[in-house]
Order: C-alpha cells, then structure tokens, then sequence
C-alpha cells in the first residue's frame, strides 16, 4: 500500500511530505488549478522530494496536454511519471507513450460518475501502467474532496495496479481499505484532506496519513 500527496507547489514542503513517508509527490500542470506549479519551478521540486526520500517519484499531473507543452512533460522535466486527469482515450494515451518515451511511467485518471464508469479501465490496460480512479465532480478535474462510494469499488479488479483518490483523509483510509481488503489499490492519493488551503499542505495530517497507512500494511503483514 503506497502514499502519494499531490498538490505541492513548494519544494521545501514537498521535500518535507516526502520525508514524512510519502511514496509519491504530484505537482499539477494544469493551469486552470488553485494548486498550478510553473514549469520552471518543477525541476527544483522533484529534485528536493529526490534528495529528501530517494526513490520517492515525482508525478506531473496534466490533462489533455496539447503539442506544445510536450516539451514539459517528459523525465528531462525531473518528474518519473506522468499522469492525464483529462479525457485522454486509450489512442491518445498510446500516441503520448510513443512522444515521450518507454521510459517515462504513465497513468491514467478516471473520474468516476457511476459503477458503470468502472468499465472503462479494460480499455487502458495495454497503454498505460496504472489508473487513478478519482469522484466525478463537475467542471473540476480532481483536489475536490469528493469521494467514489466505496460500495463500487468491491469487486473491482482490473488488468493493471490502480490508485484511489477523493476525499482520502487519515480519518477515511482505515474502513475505506478494509472494505476493499480482498481487492485493494496499489495506492492512495491524498490533495485536499491534508491541506491548509489549496498546495499548502497541512505537515501533522500528513503525518497521521502516512501513519494510518502503514497500520495497514502491517495488518496485511500479519
């Protein structure tokens, strides 16, 4: 079970984050967000989370990237992953693994509206390397708080690891994971619950996350 915390905007407090366990930071590149980083300060960023917790991975998260930002989005930029949290369809998720490179890891997000939606991930299964499943919220791509019925969730096993995020909170993660023991995330994926305000990262949240996290994988141990 992994930890990713997405949303920074400060390399010290992402070199922090990462410090207190995190296993993955994400930075947004979409403009449009309250937690938007320039793609000047990224590097810095992803070096900072590097030097604090090796192997911790630094995640660009875009959505519906044009042509022109490719530039941004490949490992040159110091991230190890690149997740799209617009509509990309499997085709374009393909196009992009061949732009950018095998070796850049990709995710893809879906945001999810109904149990129904959950079949969409057997489409992506030969094109990326793990999905995000994420609440639908209207005219907002993620970092919203709102959370997929867990009750969906039971069953739910695709070709490939899978992340969930909405509304994960150090208080939330214990029933949300043992509901889902028998088929779990590879991982959860934590914005808005340990939050301030939107990219200010609230550091003891963070804490009792990454602690409530690990009681789980030593339950599993066990």
């Amino acid at each position: 079970m992994l930890l990713k915390v997405c949303g920074l905007r400060s390399a010290q407090q992402a070199a922090a984050v990462a410090a207190l366990g995190a296993d993955a930071i994400g930075v947004i590149g979409v403009p449009q967000s309250p937690r938007w980083l320039a793609p000047e300060h990224r590097r810095a960023l992803f070096e900072a989370v590097g030097a604090a917790r090796p192997g911790c991975l630094g995640v660009l998260v875009v959505a519906d990237p044009a042509a022109a930002e490719l530039p941004h989005l490949g490992p040159a930029a110091g991230h190890q992953v690149l997740q799209l949290h617009g509509g990309e369809t499997p085709e374009r998720c393909a196009e992009l693994r061949d732009q950018l490179g095998p070796e850049l890891i990709l995710w893809k997000a879906l945001r999810i509206r109904s149990q129904a939606d959950l079949e969409r991930a057997a489409a992506y299964a030969s094109v990326v390397d793990a999905l995000l499943l994420d609440a639908w919220v209207p005219d907002q791509l993620g970092g919203t708080g709102h959370r997929i019925p867990i009750e969906w969730l039971e069953g739910f096993r695709p070709a490939l690891p899978w992340w969930l995020a909405g509304g994960i909170t150090a208080e939330r993660v214990p029933a949300a994971l043992q509901t889902l023991q028998a088929s779990p995330p590879v991982g959860v994926d934590a914005s808005s619950g340990v939050e301030r305000a939107p990219g200010d990262k609230d550091l003891d949240r963070v804490a009792q996350l990454v602690a409530a996290v690990a009681a789980f994988r030593q339950d599993r141990a066990n």
